[in-house]
């Protein structure tokens, strides 16, 4: 048998993912450009990456990161007030069971996308959570990580920059929700709160550029520069 023929199982796997592509496409219709479908195929890029390093099951990844955001827009929706982790692993579990997955893979999915998110209590328990995690976080870091972090905070119609504000005392979705605010409350703390060898290898770089970055707007805008 020609090797370039796909097995059943193949082909069967990679039809739900174009199936599943197509639904959760339009819960992106009119999404904030920060957390849009391009985010959503970053990260998924990032976890079929990480995932080959860590021998994960490709499978369950792909269909985790495809629908890890889609209860973005209930969490915008409510600026903040609901959890988009917890919205979409909801939402997800109901888009599986339509499709006739297994429900033991149902539950790994909607695991991976319930612990997604880094300031949620829950906590990735398996490989392939751990690898969606580290996968979403690396698109919140580096060159495209800073972008994400001004186009969210002009999104919000936050200010350009503000180091002199006392973050302790800044609230999010508000005027002072800078992209500044958004690296010291979380950006700059993602590398050592990584799972995966890879994972934590590709954040080195990025949170290197990204200190060098804020370091240099620092000293700009202060005229220092």
């Amino acid at each position: 048998m020609s090797q370039n023929i796909s097995s059943p199982k193949k082909r069967h796997s990679d039809g739900l993912l174009e199936r599943i592509n197509k639904e959760v496409q339009t819960f992106f219709h009119g999404a904030r450009g920060s957390h849009d479908w391009d985010h959503t195929e970053r990260v998924l890029r990032l976890c079929l990456r990480i995932g080959k390093k860590e021998k994960a099951d490709l499978e369950i990844l792909r269909l985790a990161a495809v629908l890890h955001d889609i209860g973005r827009a209930e969490e915008d929706r409510s600026n903040g007030k609901i959890c988009h982790s917890e919205a979409g692993a909801a939402m997800a579990r109901k888009i599986l069971e339509l499709c006739g997955v297994d429900p033991e893979k149902i539950a790994r999915i909607s695991h991976c996308i319930e612990t997604h998110r880094f300031r949620k209590k829950a906590v990735p328990a398996t490989l392939e959570a751990k690898v969606l995690f580290d996968a979403d976080k690396l698109d919140s870091i580096g060159a495209v990580g800073i972008g994400r972090a001004f186009l969210f905070a002009g999104e919000v119609g936050a200010r350009l920059h503000n180091k002199g504000a006392d973050i302790s005392k800044t609230l999010p979705y508000t005027k002072e929700d800078t992209a500044y605010r958004e690296y010291v409350v979380k950006l700059k703390r993602i590398k050592d709160r990584l799972f995966t060898r890879e994972g934590r290898r590709i954040a080195a770089k990025r949170h290197k550029f990204m200190v060098e970055f804020f370091d240099r707007l620092d000293k700009e805008t202060d005229g220092r520069l």
